[in-house]
């Protein structure tokens, strides 16, 4: 790497050539003013080519002989460089002049000693905990060769302040040079630099001031530890950079062909070896390397790059690692560490006294659907998804007489899963109902308890087995086969109430003792840590018999408090989740009369729970009876009392799992919402903004997403029990009998069957409160929304030389023609006047070739700019973008413009201007004929239909013109038709002959 100093504005780059006799040979060099590297900051001649790695020889002086061309023509010679007469550009006096062709030192060879006496000590570069001070970006590091030292550079390791950072020799640098970043980091102390200047080549297309410098104490391995002064450079390069100034007060002397730097040191002879990666990650092919960047270095190479892949590292809130474990729940998981697998063993669960049964309506027609089209990638997909879980025995061939179709739904992490279509089977399958458990008993249940465990089952669905003779209706259609599942798959109406049973069977022996089972979700809780290690080990000791599995990452061991039911549960006792009146509690302060209104239908729809209602609600009532929007001290009081009041008793109730929950969700092009009611009392409130994506959905897709969120987001209560589902959308009602849907509904109508329920539709009038809550985000939206990529125009105007007259005398209020000022922006009548700047080639770039245009002509482009802006001579400014565009020149071909479309002029009278077409593709009669040539008077609009054959050719077609139309009115001044090609050939020469 190479500095130098701006002194001059241009920088010149040359390439000396030479050899050991003085002739040209290949010497990369480049030459800076001043402090610059090599020979040109000042260093003789051979040590600007002992620095090249050339071997140091005398090199005798040795001019060129000057050779005349004898058949050269004689003619005044004129230089490209000057541009006078007498010289060529090669012999300019105006050339510049490199040190290196004209240093009067010769190279003496003798001078350079590389001889060290004694031994030597090896330094190597340190090792420890690394400094990291800015974005770090992740590259691919090919593979250098074995023993290449030729285009390698001194790179090692030394220590600051205890910390590793890089570090780089470089002899053609006239600094010692270090990171800010790394003072940043480290806290070092700076002074300003009594001579500041510029560098250049450390970070490419930049130019950077050195304005402070800073005294560095580092260490290399452990023989070596010096203090050095540095400039403060914001570089990429690496941390530290040690250049000539460090060299000469050491005396390192540089070994080209090992790389290593030797100097005596406290009476020992040093070498410094540079830094190699471990052998054996050579051994793997391609290797990461990371290389320090800055914020811009990194947009630079973002710009300059069509693709940039990025590791995003993302914190994750690790139980174990925030909430360590104590020792003795520690031990308790590795003695059942069976229980955790990674993924469930290759084979079948055991067949208990709870399995799952399919019972189908009597007389049912069994459905029998074919597979879906996929691509060849999804069908490989498929078949390997299969293979899998045949060799886990999960599924087996089958010869079923009914079927539903698979289909592949993607993951998050790109993934594949496979479902099934079940909602054929479900229609005719008796539902099973089971008593739900009452959350106010569970919760009573819970007094007294201060440490808590949450389990989890891995793919519990598939450790229960289908009841012997019920497989054959749970088949499943490939391309390749039909298939029937062994054990419960996912999409079956009675799956959740079928692990419901099995959970309480398998965990009699603790419900209401110290363990609470809804569905999934198993709670264990105690009064004292020695009763819950006990109580965990009796209930794994029972999962272990029954083999049944967990699934570690989502089970809590041993907290304080835990979420359960939409509940935070804890020693303490037991209070609403914050999530539940999240969408009301942020609900932001109105900023118009529309949000009023909003506000206004959501509170009124529960004012009959509120007290005193209609006398808090009254200043926002009043500011709805105005014209204008006014928000004062009175208005933000009820706002905040209203939005206490709903998000806290009798209005939001606890669930009672013995009555029916209703749903209500809605959607807008902003954003959805949802509210959970049981007898028209809130239980909990959602909404959420839409993502720009998901706003381009069609109003179908939005509304669907409201449905399949909401029962997201209140699973545990509606996925093992009945309930109601409003919305204003009545085409949701249709979504069982939907026959072609893409990947995204088929996911989504996959996890609906998991629940029963009725769709009800209601009208947008009376779902006030989920469409309140689903325009709540429009707020977000228009507080964050402000333009102002035209506001610079608005400087621009008084010293435009066209426009500053007129500027002036609107803004004095004189007579200006049509010009007006509005809104700060100069407009001559309709048109907004755009003065110099590069905004009149936007505005041209975005109208010809913007995403919403075709790269049209100028005429047309000169005509769409001519209806919004005004500025002189914008024809003459498009006429030059046209001309200049790429794209245009490439692909348009050239030719004269067609002319504009005219109304053919009126006829005198009758049967002197004429219409000719024919009609085609008739059925073929029994003379031959299967055209119809209509022959039609402009004037009087008489027609005489022909028949005629579509192979007659213009010559028949001359005869039949004759026969019929000429015979009877004569000869027509004027016969107008398309370019058929019976009338571009011969038509007209035939028909006069």
């Amino acid at each position: 790497m190479q500095l130098s100093r701006h002194q001059s504005s241009r920088t010149h780059r040359r390439t000396a050539d030479y050899s050991a006799d003085g002739s040209k040979s290949s010497l990369p060099y480049t030459g800076h003013s001043n402090k610059a590297t090599g020979a040109s900051s000042g260093m003789t001649p051979q040590a600007a080519i002992s620095s090249t790695g050339l071997e140091s020889k005398q090199y005798p002086k040795i001019k060129a002989p000057v050779r005349e061309n004898p058949y050269a023509k004689a003619a005044n010679i004129k230089c490209f460089r000057c541009f006078q007469q007498g010289h060529k550009s090669n012999e300019c006096p105006t050339r510049p002049q490199l040190q290196l062709l004209e240093g009067e030192e010769e190279v003496d060879a003798e001078n350079i000693e590389y001889t060290v006496e004694g031994e030597l000590e090896d330094v190597v570069g340190d090792e420890g905990e690394p400094v990291l001070c800015v974005i770090q970006r992740l590259l691919l590091a090919p593979k250098q060769p074995v023993n290449s030292q030729r285009n390698a550079l001194f790179k090692t390791k030394c220590t600051i302040q205890g910390k590793v950072c890089d570090l780089l020799i470089d002899s053609g640098c006239t600094e010692n040079v270090i990171s800010r970043a790394v003072v940043q980091a480290l806290h070092l102390k700076t002074s300003k630099n009594p001579n500041p200047y510029k560098i250049s080549w450390v970070k490419r297309g930049f130019d950077i001031a050195v304005t402070d410098m800073c005294k560095v104490n580092f260490s290399i391995g452990r023989h070596y530890a010096g203090e050095v002064l540095c400039d403060v450079v914001e570089m990429d390069v690496c941390h530290l950079i040690m250049g000539r100034p460090w060299q000469f007060d050491v005396g390192a002397i540089y070994d080209c062909r090992a790389n290593t730097y030797s100097f005596d040191w406290k009476g020992k002879k040093l070498r410094l070896l540079p830094r190699t990666a471990d052998p054996e990650l050579l051994k793997s092919g391609p290797k990461t390397a990371l290389f320090v960047v800055t914020e811009k270095a990194l947009l630079n190479a973002w710009r300059e790059s069509t693709c940039i892949m990025a590791l995003i590292v993302q914190e994750q809130q690790d139980i174990s690692a925030t909430t360590p474990l104590p020792e003795e729940f520690s031990h308790l998981l590795q003695q059942y560490s069976d229980l955790c697998p990674s993924e469930l063993p290759n084979e079948l669960p055991p067949m208990r006294t709870i399995q799952h049964e399919i019972e189908l309506t009597p007389g049912a027609m069994l459905p029998n659907m074919p597979h879906y089209k996929m691509s060849p990638n999804e069908h490989q997909a498929l078949q390997q998804i299969v293979d899998e879980l045949l060799s886990k025995q999960l599924i087996q061939p089958s010869m079923s007489p009914c079927a539903v179709p698979a289909l592949l739904v993607p993951k998050k992490d790109g993934t594949w899963r496979m479902c099934m279509d079940s909602r054929a089977i479900n229609r005719i399958t008796v539902k099973f109902r089971f008593p739900m458990p009452r959350i106010e008993d569970m919760l009573d249940r819970l007094y007294g308890a201060t440490i808590f465990s949450k389990l989890d089952l891995r793919s519990g669905y598939h450790q229960i087995r289908i009841r012997i003779g019920d497989e054959w209706k749970t088949a499943f259609k490939t391309r390749q086969g039909l298939y029937e599942w062994k054990v419960m798959p996912f999409g079956l109406c009675n799956a959740p109430a079928t692990f419901m049973r099995l959970m309480n069977e398998v965990l009699k022996p603790f419900l209401n003792k110290c363990c609470v089972v809804y569905f999934d979700d198993i709670l264990v809780y105690s009064a004292s840590r020695e009763d819950h290690l006990q109580h965990l080990k009796a209930l794994l000791d029972t999962l272990r018999k029954n083999k049944l599995f967990l699934n570690l990452h989502k089970c809590e061991f041993a907290t304080e408090h835990v979420n359960f039911l939409g509940f935070v549960i804890s020693a303490a006792g037991v209070k609403v989740d914050p999530r539940k009146v999240e969408a009301i509690e942020n609900w932001p302060t109105p900023r118009s009369l529309s949000d009023i209104r909003s506000f206004h239908g959501l509170a009124n729809f529960y004012r009959k729970f509120i007290r005193g209602f209609s006398s808090i609600m009254a200043p926002i009532t009043d500011v709805l009876k105005q014209p204008n929007f006014s928000w004062a001290e009175a208005q933000q009081q009820s706002f905040e009392e209203i939005k206490r009041a709903l998000t806290s008793a009798p209005v939001l109730v606890l669930p009672d799992f013995s009555k029916p929950f209703t749903v209500d969700t809605d959607a807008s092009t902003i954003g959805i919402g949802a509210v959970l009611s049981q007898d028209k009392k809130p239980v909990e409130f959602f909404s959420e903004k839409l993502c720009p994506s998901r706003q381009r959905w069609t109003v179908y897709e939005q509304e669907l997403y409201a449905v399949v969120r909401a029962l997201k987001q209140w699973e545990h209560y509606l996925l093992h029990q009945d309930f109601i589902l409003c919305s204003d959308h009545k085409a949701l009602q249709y979504i069982n009998s939907q026959k072609n849907i893409n990947r995204m509904h088929a996911r989504w109508i996959i996890f609906l069957q998991r629940f029963t329920f009725v769709l009800q539709h209601k009208s947008g009038v009376q779902n006030t409160v989920a469409d309140a809550l689903s325009r709540r985000a429009v707020l977000i939206t228009q507080l964050q929304t402000e333009f102002v990529g035209l506001e610079c125009l608005k400087d621009l105007y008084p010293h435009d030389e066209f426009f500053k007259e007129h500027w002036f005398k609107c803004c004095n209020q004189e007579p200006a023609a049509d010009y007006s000022i509005r809104h700060g922006f100069l407009f001559k009548g309709h048109l907004l006047c755009v003065p110099t700047s590069s905004w009149r080639q936007q505005f041209i770039k975005e109208i010809h070739a913007g995403g919403l245009s075709a790269h049209m002509g100028r005429e047309n482009t000169v005509a769409q700019l001519q209806q919004r802006f005004f500025w002189p001579h914008l024809r003459r400014d498009v006429s030059k973008f046209v001309e200049r565009c790429s794209i245009c020149q490439a692909y348009k071909g050239g030719g004269q413009n067609t002319g504009l479309y005219q109304p053919l002029p009126v006829p005198d009278s009758i049967w002197e201007d004429l219409s000719l077409d024919f009609v085609l593709g008739l059925p073929r009669t029994k003379h031959g004929n299967d055209s119809i040539m209509v022959v039609v008077d402009r004037f009087s609009k008489m027609a005489h239909f022909i028949a005629c054959k579509k192979t007659f050719d213009a010559l028949n077609i001359a005869k039949l013109f004759f026969k019929e139309i000429v015979r009877l009115h004569g000869i027509p001044h004027s016969l107008t038709s398309d370019r058929d090609v019976k009338f571009i050939s011969h038509f007209w020469r035939e028909l006069w002959k």
